[in-house]
């Protein structure tokens, strides 16, 4: 047992494992696939965030994974939704979005609109992709969402696309997760976040620095910034991502949980294991 939970899965077992896995109301399931990309689902909605799943880095710029893609794009046959941050390769992944659109006709997508060309380019129809809007709610078949502004080191808003970066509030059974995108602590983050009750929080944990700036790696905020912004914003669960995929602009997640430990020792938090399925069920 011990060597198979060591085991990367297939991407059949996994796919299996959403499918078939129920859920009621009150309780959301999350998977986590790696850097940003993850999976919801409440009900029969099953959004994909960011989902990074090809080698597209690896064969255009030599950037290899740390691990594997626990999914093949051929396997993602079962998305309602699609939700894209921004336009950085490992978030908005052509190689990806284009098979799941080619395979999948009922798929929607919603991506900041500076990205809509090139998504249009991979193959998503016009009709089925859609605006991130900031500050409204948009309501969908088993889920709403509201998109919020991220700052990937600076907030970044165009007179007439919006903002470039984006992060998403999903309120699907009954449960209000938030996916910060690629992000920093703006000034006024912590009161828009405030305004809702966060169920479960993903916040990214790499930070930045001078020396991946020089290479053209934007920041995020680090492990003691977000762990502060869970705090300070009274996220229920909060777990850390954007960690793992490439070793040079990585964090040990341990960091972050030993900070929270230390700090603030009744807040919970949740180090995901790669492709773990969470069951989160909402507080009476």
């Amino acid at each position: 047992m011990k060597e198979q939970n060591n085991k990367l899965r297939g991407s059949e077992e996994l796919i299996e494992e959403i499918n078939r896995t129920s859920i009621s109301e009150g309780m959301v399931a999350v998977w986590f696939l790696g850097q940003e990309s993850v999976v919801l689902k409440g009900g029969d909605a099953i959004i994909y965030i960011d989902p990074y799943m090809s080698d597209e880095l690896e064969r255009k710029a030599g950037i290899k994974r740390a691990f594997p893609a626990p999914l093949t794009p051929e396997h993602i046959t079962n998305a309602n939704m699609v939700l894209i941050t921004h336009e950085h390769d490992d978030h908005m992944d052509l190689a990806t979005i284009s098979v799941i659109a080619k395979q999948s006709p009922e798929t929607m997508f919603i991506a900041p609109a500076c990205c809509h060309e090139a998504m249009r380019g991979a193959g998503v129809a016009a009709e089925r992709l859609l605006a991130a809007r900031c500050d409204q709610w948009q309501e969908f078949d088993g889920f709403r969402l509201m998109v919020i502004p991220a700052a990937h080191e600076n907030l970044d808003e165009h007179e007439e696309l919006g903002h470039r970066y984006v992060g998403y509030l999903v309120d699907i059974g009954g449960v209000l997760f938030y996916h910060a995108g690629d992000t920093v602590v703006y000034p006024g983050l912590i009161e828009r976040l405030q305004a809702y009750s966060i169920d479960i929080g993903m916040l990214p944990i790499n930070g930045g620095d001078a020396f991946r700036r020089r290479d053209g790696i934007v920041g995020n905020m680090g492990f003691r910034e977000a762990a502060e912004l869970a705090a300070a914003s009274n996220i229920d669960l909060t777990i850390p991502m954007h960690y793992d995929i490439f070793p040079w602009n990585g964090e040990k997640p341990g960091y972050f949980v030993d900070y929270c430990y230390e700090n603030y020792p009744y807040m919970k938090t949740k180090v995901m294991a790669r492709t773990e399925r969470l069951i989160y069920v909402k507080a009476q």
